[in-house]
């Protein structure tokens, strides 16, 4: 009967579990843009990069 040499840590058993698996990513909506993106993720919109509705960066050409 096959027995497990080492204890599976609960780290190594959580990351089998995760749902990276999903069929269908989820798409969040931003409340400063109403522009559509996923969850966690940065989002360009009109030359700035926001993420949780702040403006994180500006791009190159938006300075000028």
């Amino acid at each position: 009967m096959a027995h497990p040499k080492r204890k599976t840590s609960k780290t190594r058993r959580d990351k089998r579990r995760t749902h990276y698996k999903a069929s269908m990513q989820q798409i969040a909506t931003d409340p400063t843009t109403g522009e559509a993106h996923l969850y966690h993720r940065a989002h360009w919109h009109e030359g700035k990069l926001f993420y949780r509705g702040q403006v994180v960066m500006e791009s190159e050409g938006a300075k000028a």
